[in-house]
């Protein structure tokens, strides 16, 4: 028997529900990750297959999973990745900014430590990329600005894969433009790099 650990039940249910899938979902999120990877593990070892999904995305990459992937680890679990979609691998391939080398950032801490964490990148000299939310897009951009400089070239990408998908590239300016010309939906990856 399979037991699916989900970000969210109703959405990956009607993935499960629409491939014919009965079995047992359980939450796995961000609030209750510490526990339920015990959960998990317990139920593993009594012989139990367990899968990982999330809503988008792969789980442990900005989501939920590390904490499951290090424990299963340690305990010496097998585990198989089946290779999904990850937004930020067909967003810095479009983005037209050297690829060859990349730093994932993720999200930037939401407040403390946010500052700090810009100033690191920005002395970076590979592509960086980050994630970030439709509400928080204006004033994100806003700091690479700051901390990168004018001459920062980005790549925005949104709702990759789905039917809304759009990329803006140019410098920092031209995309602060662009975001603040229109209400920006859906899921945000940016590509950042101030060393070409």
């Amino acid at each position: 028997m399979i037991i699916f650990y989900v970000k969210t039940p109703e959405t990956s249910g009607i993935l499960l529900k629409h491939f014919e899938i009965s079995k047992p979902l359980k939450s796995y999120h961000l609030h209750n990750e510490h526990q339920a990877t015990e959960k998990v593990i317990n139920d593993l070892k009594s012989g139990q297959n367990i899968a990982i999904i999330t809503d988008a995305g792969t789980p442990g990459i900005s989501d939920p999973g590390y904490l499951l992937g290090k424990a299963g680890s340690d305990h010496n679990i097998e585990m198989i990745c089946l290779p999904g979609a990850t937004a930020f691998v067909p967003a810095l391939v479009v983005s037209g900014l050297p690829n060859n080398e990349f730093l994932f950032a993720g999200f930037l801490p939401q407040k403390k430590g946010r500052q700090t964490k810009l100033k690191q990148l920005a002395e970076e000299k590979k592509t960086i990329v980050l994630y970030e939310s439709p509400h928080k897009i204006n004033t994100t951009l806003e700091q690479i600005k700051e901390f990168f400089g004018e001459e920062t070239k980005v790549s925005l990408s949104r709702e990759i894969s789905k039917k809304f998908e759009e990329t803006k590239r140019g410098t920092i300016n031209e995309l602060i433009e662009f975001s603040k010309s229109k209400t920006l939906k859906g899921e945000i990856v940016l590509i950042v790099n101030n060393s070409i």
